[in-house]
């Protein structure tokens, strides 16, 4: 999970006010970090990987299986068995969107010895076993993307009823507020981004036709007082909550290099792996109860935070924002950060172009200034009341409020201020697997071939558009065949 501040938030309205300041000073703290340990070298490899799990209850005699509401009770008691009594406890957890969700970590990191790699799946089968020691009967703590039945009537326990026309954090015919992790980062994103956006968000996943599937298939929602659904399309399945999508689960791996110009490399390596392996790890293909013609999550995940007004999304001219975006904050990337990836940038970047600047007024590198300037045309989505004023030196956590909330396929993470953590790269696309086996096996492999491509000096780079391309292509249907097709000619010439 991101930046997980704690303290009282801030309506958008209020938030709003500061969007400038946010942006002034993260870029300022990115900075302070860039300056003090840009001529960093010869970190070793340090890396980890994230799990997410639901809470399932499983009632046999009615034949319901439904998601259970205590994953901040369970993470309370997992925090007081391990690291809180013990530093060096081989697990961590953190909360997850959902208060059904969970996430664990190692509790070190691992390193870049072989032996290291033998114990991934022992520690995976520790936190499961771990957090499974806690649950009642007829309970389990399961690695599945997505819930087949996630906003269907009745899909938590304790139950609870949405409550799209009451004041809430998502408003929605489908997904309850009490499924949102109490946190106050979570349902304060869920509101910004419907108050930013001026509209619920609107996923819209292509059903899967058989014999039995009417045509057109238009559904109608006993709860929807007029025009709560108006965004809802035929032959589609609708969800209109945040939790449809931060709601699932995934896979994510992050590794430390050995400088800032070797991660700026794996970064970009790595980007054109990204669709290759969503689409070997595709594992959502179930939606609201119902068989979809997908079987990736991106896309849903991608619309369910998707803040951009309609002037942003080129619906209307702009008048009260400054650019239009093409893409959610939840996608893959937009530009190469090395050297040889930059004549493949081909894709039309919008930027701040005052915080471009300033970037390289101060030194930073045209690719790099150009990454950050991205990042920063979006608004911070939550701001806590005490960490409005802060220590730029010190700390970061107006930095990472706006480089936590663009979720893309592909990380570039600075040091933490004032720490011996060097550059690090987050590998974000892998949908998560049933076994602890099969999600040990897609980590290993990741950071397997982060060495070969390190040794090798390999070159994976296609043009930026075509990455992209394929991206989309495993939002509606992996293909294998696409990615050989745009892929092969370049990694050959």
């Amino acid at each position: 999970m991101g930046l997980l501040s704690h303290g009282s938030p801030l309506s958008w309205e209020e938030t709003k006010k500061y969007a400038d300041h946010v942006r002034q000073h993260g870029v300022l703290q990115f900075l302070h970090i860039y300056n003090r340990v840009k001529e960093r070298q010869k970190d070793v490899l340090k890396w980890g990987d994230e799990v997410e799990y639901m809470l399932v209850s499983f009632d046999h005699e009615h034949q319901k299986v439904r998601l259970v509401l205590k994953g901040e009770e369970m993470l309370d008691t997992l925090q007081d068995q391990g690291e809180k009594i013990n530093p060096n406890h081989p697990t961590l957890w953190r909360p997850e969107y959902g208060s059904y969700m969970i996430e664990g970590t190692p509790g070190q990191p691992y390193g870049g010895t072989m032996s290291e790699f033998n114990t991934v799946e022992d520690n995976m089968r520790k936190r499961r076993l771990e957090a499974s020691s806690l649950l009642e009967e007829n309970t389990s703590i399961c690695t599945i993307t997505s819930f087949p039945r996630l906003g269907c009537p009745g899909f938590t326990l304790p139950e609870f009823p949405p409550t799209p026309v009451e004041q809430g954090a998502s408003k929605s015919l489908f997904f309850p507020d009490e499924a949102i992790n109490k946190h106050p980062r979570f349902s304060t994103l869920t509101r910004n981004i419907r108050h930013r956006r001026g509209e619920k968000v609107a996923i819209n996943v292509p059903i899967f036709k058989d014999r039995n599937t009417p045509s057109p298939f238009i559904e109608r929602f006993h709860n929807d007082s007029g025009d709560d659904a108006k965004a809802a399309l035929p032959n589609h399945i609708y969800m209109d909550a945040m939790g449809f999508g931060m709601g699932n689960c995934c896979l994510q791996v992050t590794f430390q290099a050995c400088s800032i110009s070797e991660a700026r490399y794996l970064y970009d390596q790595l980007a054109t792996i990204c669709p290759i392996v969503m689409a070997l790890s595709a594992a959502a293909p179930f939606y609201r109860g119902y068989v979809s013609d997908i079987d990736c999550r991106w896309g849903v995940i991608s619309a369910s935070v998707d803040d951009r007004t309609k002037e942003e999304r080129g619906l209307k001219p702009l008048n009260n924002n400054k650019y239009q975006i093409s893409k959610s904050r939840y996608d893959s990337i937009d530009s190469y950060l090395s050297k040889c990836g930059e004549k493949y940038n081909d894709i039309d970047l919008t930027i701040d172009k005052e915080i471009y600047s300033q970037l390289t007024s101060e030194g930073i590198d045209h690719l790099l200034a150009q990454h950050i300037a991205h990042l920063f045309i979006r608004d911070p989505l939550t701001l806590f009341e005490e960490k409005i004023h802060l220590d730029d030196v010190n700390e970061s956590d107006h930095f990472e409020n706006i480089q936590s909330t663009n979720w893309q396929t592909m990380r570039f993470k600075p040091p933490p201020p004032n720490s011996d953590i060097g550059w690090r790269v987050e590998f974000r696309p892998m949908e998560v697997q049933l076994t602890d086996f099969e999600n040990s096996a897609y980590v290993v492999f990741i950071v397997l071939l982060t060495r070969v491509i390190l040794s090798y000096k390999l070159d994976f780079l296609i043009p930026l558009s075509k990455v992209n391309a394929v991206n989309i292509m495993q939002c509606l249907r992996s293909s294998i065949k696409i990615l050989a097709e745009n892929i092969y000619p370049f990694t050959n010439r």
